[in-house]
């Protein structure tokens, strides 16, 4: 073989495009609105690619199927969740600290992603099997680290009793996705984090 027959091959590969992570990211940001607003058995992959400023084709550079675009939506959030909550309870100087920490960033995560977590509590069933799973798993370890937080600083409590308490905060700061208050973000930030303080019977650090 020649240098100029080997050339076209080099030449191939050095020039493959590779996927953009900015589209793939307008990708996500559009199905979330998409998926929020309109159900996600509503929404076809070309709407979303429309919405994104894609051709219907061009999204499948970047994923495979709606079902990919549906678990890298939820397993965004749930990791970003679960990261942070690791974080928080690994580096917090007191299990109080580590609480107030936790309960501002799901505040912060509720207002912000707040179509992202729409989407999980209304289409999570649609997600297959292993993907369910391993989301599901994600949701525990969450929960987990925030019980191990919250169990000392109600010592003698069940551990049932304190499993409640910390999914009625969750629960309470998640109020607002259904809900439009219409208030600045400060002051909603503000009635989450004391609602859920309120429910684990904690008062925040100082």
């Amino acid at each position: 073989m020649t240098a100029a027959q080997a050339e076209p091959g080099k030449e191939r590969r050095t020039t493959r495009s590779r996927p953009d992570p900015a589209r793939r990211s307008r990708i996500l940001t559009a199905a979330a609105e998409l998926i929020s607003r309109n159900g996600y058995h509503s929404v076809a992959l070309a709407d979303i690619g429309t919405a994104a400023g894609i051709v219907g084709s061009g999204v499948y550079r970047h994923f495979p199927s709606k079902d990919a675009i549906l678990v890298a939506l939820l397993e965004r959030v749930m990791d970003r969740l679960e990261a942070a909550a690791t974080a928080i309870v690994e580096s917090a100087a007191d299990d109080r600290s580590a609480v107030t920490a936790l309960v501002r960033n799901h505040v912060t995560v509720a207002v912000h992603d707040r179509r992202i977590l729409q989407i999980y509590h209304l289409e999570a069933h649609s997600v297959p099997g292993n993907e369910f799973r391993r989301l599901r798993r994600s949701q525990r370890h969450y929960i987990e680290e925030w019980v191990s937080v919250v169990a000392p600083l109600h010592p003698g409590r069940a551990d049932a009793d304190v499993r409640v308490v910390v999914h009625s905060a969750i629960g309470a700061i998640q109020s607002i996705l259904f809900h439009h208050s219409g208030l600045p973000e400060g002051r909603l930030g503000e009635l989450l984090r004391r609602a859920a303080h309120a429910c684990l019977e904690i008062e925040p650090a100082p």
